[in-house]
């Protein structure tokens, strides 16, 4: 069943709320996590690499590129790390294959969140880079 909204009030709550949408593939549930101004930055090295503003860059510079790329890309988040409106999120990215490779990832990450008034106002991203980049790319024909 999907859902149009992220339940919970803390900002723990909404946070871990995104996760759980975007694993159900729920992604309008995501985007309305996400204020109208939310500022999203994807690290540099990052093959979505930029800052991003409002949810429709969102939607679609990161998440409609990681659906085209990616078979089974997972965002998981494992620990929560929150003071005030900041919600620090560690986990892995994961997936299947990357649909030009044929090759699997796994990824540590790292994601800083700021909530405010119960809307996700800015996301920034670290990540290992050299994984993603090597599971992009095609080895060297012999």
């Amino acid at each position: 069943m999907k859902t149009s909204e992220i339940q919970g009030s803390s900002n723990v709550d909404i946070v871990r709320g995104t996760y759980a949408a975007s694993a159900r593939g729920d992604l309008d549930a995501f985007m309305a996590a996400l204020a109208p101004d939310v500022s999203w930055t994807e690290m540099a090295g990052f093959p979505y690499a930029g800052t991003y503003h409002g949810p429709q860059e969102v939607r679609t510079n990161v998440h409609e590129r990681l659906g085209r790329d990616w078979n089974n890309w997972q965002a998981h988040d494992q620990q929560y790390i929150s003071q005030g409106d900041q919600v620090i999120v560690l986990g892995i990215y994961t997936a299947d294959s990357n649909k030009a490779t044929g090759k699997p990832l796994e990824a540590a990450v790292a994601h800083a969140w700021t909530v405010r008034d119960g809307k996700i106002v800015k996301f920034v991203q670290y990540v290992d880079t050299l994984l993603v980049h090597q599971a992009m790319t095609a080895l060297p024909s012999d």
